[in-house]
């Protein structure tokens, strides 16, 4: 019988270890404590987590945790390929890559860095609904399992509250630690995710779940860039969502960049979302789109990227069937000059819940 992340991982296992107190920067690898779990609540405020005004930018690799079964139904296969369709119409289950008996659920992505680059931070996010055909205990959102290139699962607690939401016929978490020194030791290469604390079977709000590892970087061959990455926990329902500001940039006219989101349970098809970029005096707001991300259907259930910049992530599939880690290009001639620019997430249809929002943004020269 398959174990749950708690019982896997609370009795005294030799090489499980907790993250946080195992990758302090300066620190030497040790055996830590069990930890309590992380205290919870039902919504975070966005707060800006990490900033930096240096020569590098933001990568991500993520992937979802769970999707829909695969056994005698080509319209499963055909919604993995891409085609419309959302989670509630699907018995579901979890992906699971690592071949390993101990684990229910696994993933895995590529990290790409370029030539060079040092990582200044890495931040591990995981999330996705406890409430489907069956129950999952919250005690366990906190808890989750990585492993880096070429190495073996490591314990990862949460570090900060976990969002935890119970609404809409869901019951939503999303929780995240620092991870900056395992990435830092590690370097590029496919990290693969564990033990996400997701619920399997079928419902009208339906499963759904993944993960996103955001990693800042620094390196004197590319541009001055504001690096910032906020996260929270908040419910969209059919209201404005968050919306996240920098300011004192001193943006010059046609500076560029990148902008990356992750958001849970945002179905395909359903539009009325949209994230909305605001820069200049005065100000002129766009709305992102690109390819994969029709501009009224930001929450369409995709793992994206720049194009020709997207990461490997096995599986692949294209319709993540409830999980949105997206990246978008800013091109030059988007944002206005100015100090300030802010970011809008929203969704008018969609019960969905935001938690991760990033910029790479060229600074002024």
């Amino acid at each position: 019988m398959r174990q749950s992340l708690g019982q896997l991982l609370r009795p005294a296992t030799v090489g499980v270890l907790a993250l946080v107190a195992m990758w302090a920067p300066g620190g030497s690898p040790a055996a830590a404590p069990a930890a309590p779990p992380a205290p919870e609540a039902s919504g975070l405020a966005f707060d800006q987590r990490y900033y930096a005004l240096q020569h590098g930018g933001i990568v991500r690799a993520a992937n979802s945790s769970a999707t829909c079964r695969t056994a005698g139904s080509s319209s499963c296969a055909d919604v993995q390929a891409g085609a419309q369709a959302v989670n509630g119409d699907f018995d579901m289950f979890y992906v699971d890559v690592d071949r390993d008996p101990n684990t229910y659920n696994s993933s895995r992505a590529e990290v790409r860095l370029p030539s060079g680059s040092q990582v200044t931070y890495a931040r591990l996010y995981w999330g996705g609904n406890l409430r489907v055909g069956e129950q999952k205990p919250s005690e366990d959102n906190g808890r989750v399992l990585i492993a880096e290139p070429g190495g073996d699962y490591k314990e990862l607690l949460a570090d900060t509250v976990v969002g935890h939401d119970v609404a809409d016929g869901a019951d939503a978490f999303q929780a995240s630690a620092d991870v900056t020194g395992l990435v830092r030791d590690s370097g590029p290469g496919p990290y693969t995710v564990a033990q996400v604390n997701v619920a399997a079977g079928r419902s009208e709000a339906g499963a759904w779940g993944g993960w996103t590892l955001v990693v800042a970087y620094e390196n004197a061959a590319e541009p001055l860039r504001h690096l910032s990455l906020w996260d929270g926990f908040a419910p969209l329902r059919s209201r404005t969502g968050p919306e996240v500001g920098l300011s004192g940039l001193d943006l010059a006219e046609g500076a560029e960049g990148q902008v990356g989101l992750v958001a849970y349970n945002g179905d395909r098809g359903t539009t009325g979302d949209s994230l909305t970029v605001t820069s200049g005096t005065p100000a002129s707001t766009t709305t992102l789109a690109d390819s994969a991300n029709p501009a009224g259907d930001v929450l369409n259930s995709t793992v994206s990227g720049p194009a020709g910049a997207a990461a490997a992530r096995v599986p692949a599939y294209a319709n993540t069937l409830g999980y949105d880690s997206d990246v978008f290009t800013l091109g030059r001639g988007l944002l206005r000059a100015g100090d300030r620019m802010s970011l809008r997430l929203s969704s008018q249809r969609d019960a969905a819940w935001a938690g991760v929002l990033f910029t790479a943004v060229d600074a002024r020269r």
